[in-house]
């Protein structure tokens, strides 16, 4: 598993010129340090606004905004499923539930479609919205509601909490380490998401990291030689974040997905 990130590493030590005439080696160079300053603070492309640390940021904003918005609203969705007495919940749920089935690409000209007449192409909203209904955060988050004990929500109710009340003061602190599993898998989903920002991003200023490298890498025109080490440094950079994510929150994830009796 690590070689892979190994032969990433060395091919950011040495020039470009050497990576395409050898390809990768077990030799170390010296091109670290410009390569990643080429990689986080020198433009590319036509307008000369896509720097690593934008690309960085966007990606930062993509991640969080599609994680905490895929959590709100499976935790309301959930909560409405759950604890309120809907007509047909349960087959909503399940309606809810079969959109697993349907990958991003199903629906990716339909949201383009939307999102091109509602103005919001090149922008956040446009980048987080579309995607922020989630089943699996609603199913995960169903399945935690259920196992809280009937007594605590009629103590609540004695008490004279109502459905906000409870919601808020109750369900969102027991549900701590659920968000924090939840958290990290949708913040790594939505950081290496590369179809929808392509779709949504036409202006250099609002790329992401992954759509980014891959710009970089598709330079070979005329006598121009592809920047394999600024690419390869900035795939590295783009992974640092998740596994910091991951390690950050792993004990909560697992708490979050193992624990169902409160």
């Amino acid at each position: 598993m690590l070689l892979p990130l190994l032969v990433v590493f060395q091919m950011t030590t040495m020039p470009d010129v050497e990576v395409i005439k050898t390809g990768p080696t077990l030799q170390i160079g010296d091109q670290l340090g410009p390569n990643f300053d080429k990689a986080m603070f020198q433009a590319s492309g036509f307008s000369g606004l896509n720097t690593g640390t934008s690309m960085l940021m966007n990606s930062f904003i993509l991640g969080i905004g599609f994680a905490v918005g895929k959590i709100v609203i499976g935790m309301m969705a959930a909560y409405a499923i759950v604890y309120f007495r809907l007509r047909f919940a349960t087959l909503a749920f399940w309606i809810i539930f079969t959109t697993l089935l349907l990958p991003l690409e199903v629906r990716i000209l339909p949201s383009y479609e939307v999102i091109q007449k509602l103005g919001m192409l090149n922008t956040y909203q446009g980048l987080i919205i579309p995607l922020i209904a989630s089943a699996t955060a609603t199913f995960f988050f169903r399945q935690y509601y259920r196992s809280v004990p009937e007594e605590l929500v009629e103590a609540a109710r004695i008490d004279g909490a109502g459905p906000i009340k409870f919601f808020i003061d109750i369900l969102v602190p027991l549900s701590r380490t659920m968000i924090a599993a939840m958290f990290i898998i949708m913040f790594v989903f939505g950081w290496n998401q590369y179809l929808w920002p392509t779709m949504i991003t036409t202006e250099e200023d609002m790329f992401t990291l992954v759509r980014g490298i891959k710009q970089i890498t598709q330079v070979l025109e005329g006598n121009n030689v592809p920047e394999y080490g600024r690419a390869n440094m900035l795939a590295i950079i783009a992974i640092i974040p998740p596994v910091f994510v991951v390690i950050f929150f792993q004990s909560w994830f697992v708490k979050g997905l193992t624990e169902s009796d409160k």
